[in-house]
């Protein structure tokens, strides 16, 4: 990836295509082992090129978008490789709808696997986000999703994967009703909220682009579709529930 490329655009971008290549649909992130943490493999690449050597560089574009998220795609090295090889195959209009096509396919793809979320799935999403040690975090409210919706000016895309999310709630609920651990609910809406915060005061993220964050986070950043649906019930569950996102 490009030094020159800011941590926040390279997140939304590999958030949006699912960890995949958008050309090929490919994996691109290696799940953490026991010994090692996850790998990325994929390649960042420009739209519209970097420099003048680049291929399809537009000189009336400004210096300051062309490292911005709307300019990049995230595609595996052989891809990253024909593509530049044969800039008049793929072609800056081509690109774009190639990129436009791909995170259509990832939502389309989370929301098939919805109605299959179990509890196995859940398990698997929470164990992940309970992992780690999280700082205690209070004011927990409950308010409309709808409201909240409009208040942190989430866009009709993000609307739909919360009414995506709705049908499996009561999942949610079960799995912490029953979990034997009576704090293991707690823990849970805690982790949300410090990175919740986190996000939010440190990368400075804010509507669509805080909402898929957090998705990566529910989802245990994994690759399978039925985990990422699953991750986004839980979210779904603490957006209505708790204090993620302003009242």
């Amino acid at each position: 990836m490009s030094g020159t490329i800011p941590v926040r655009e390279q997140k939304i971008l590999c958030t949006k295509s699912g960890n995949r290549c958008a050309n090929c649909h490919n994996i691109l992130v290696i799940d953490r082992n026991n010994s090692d943490r996850e790998s990325l493999i994929g390649v960042i690449a420009h739209i519209k090129g970097e420099n003048s050597n680049s291929a399809r560089y537009d000189i009336n574009m400004p210096d300051n978008e062309r490292n911005l998220y709307a300019n990049l795609i995230l595609v595996c090295p052989t891809c990253h490789k024909i593509i530049d090889d044969q800039p008049n195959t793929y072609t800056v209009e081509k690109l774009y709808k190639i990129k436009r096509n791909h995170e259509k396919w990832v939502i389309e793809s989370t929301e098939k696997e919805i109605i299959n979320v179990t509890f196995a799935e859940l398990s698997v999403v929470t164990k992940y986000l309970i992992s780690g040690q999280f700082a205690s975090s209070d004011s927990l409210t409950i308010i409309p999703p709808r409201e909240k919706i409009k208040k942190n000016e989430l866009s009709a895309s993000i609307e739909q994967l919360i009414t995506m999310g709705m049908t499996q709630v009561r999942q949610v609920n079960n799995f912490i009703s029953k979990c034997p651990d009576i704090e293991f609910g707690e823990r849970l809406t805690q982790g949300f909220v410090t990175e919740y915060e986190r996000l939010k005061n440190e990368e400075k993220l804010k509507g669509d682009d805080l909402f898929n964050a957090l998705l990566d986070f529910a989802s245990g950043k994994s690759n399978d579709f039925k985990n990422r649906a699953a991750g986004l019930t839980v979210l779904t569950y603490l957006f209505e529930k708790c204090e993620v996102f302003e009242k």
